[in-house]
């Protein structure tokens, strides 16, 4: 059976993967599962989310500053304007995930999301938001991996032309970006 929430150092109690390392307890404790809203915000964490798939998200988290001084802060503005000298100097640098298939992902959907409306990105993602809550977890044995929401954003938007975003990747940014509260039921970050 898989475990509840999990006393950590500090007595309190949080998801398993969220008790260590330090960047992991950081991370639960401060930002997955709270609302991300603006354009940006999101494109960073449905970029992040791409970048992590067969990869730990310790990884991501560990290179998350580099990630963003290399994708001048996720600003879909700028990141549409990258070009080729952007993107060599990207695969040489050893602070990111130097996958080049994400990486020509990522400036491919920065140029696709350059042309919706201010707004659009975020508005298109909350509204796949489930309309009811399902009880909450109680250990990480009933967190889905994929939702029918899930499965319904990544389709939406490979339909409207963005890239590296499965129904898998989707979930993931619904739960990290506080459209589905993951938390385990005991979790003080519920």
């Amino acid at each position: 059976m898989s475990a509840g929430a999990t006393a950590g150092e500090d007595g309190l109690r949080r998801c398993p993967w969220g008790l260590a390392p330090a960047e992991y307890a950081a991370y639960h404790d401060t930002e997955w599962g709270r609302p991300v809203h603006g354009d940006d915000a999101l494109f960073e964490r449905l970029c992040l989310e791409a970048f992590q798939s067969g990869l730990s998200w310790l990884t991501i988290l560990r290179k998350r500053p580099a990630f963003r001084t290399a994708f001048a802060d996720f600003s879909v503005k700028a990141v549409a304007g990258f070009g080729a000298a952007d993107e060599a100097r990207l695969l040489a640098d050893a602070g990111i995930v130097r996958n080049r298939l994400k990486i020509a992902a990522t400036l491919a959907n920065a140029r696709t999301l350059a042309d919706w409306a201010p707004g659009e990105l975020d508005t298109l993602i909350w509204s796949y938001a489930p309309e009811q809550s399902r009880p909450a977890p109680r250990t990480l044995a009933d967190v889905p991996a994929v939702t029918g929401e899930s499965t319904a954003l990544a389709k939406e938007l490979k339909r409207r032309g963005l890239r590296f975003v499965g129904p898998t990747t989707a979930y993931a940014l619904m739960q990290a970006c506080g459209l589905v509260n993951d938390h385990l039921a005991d979790c003080h970050a519920r």
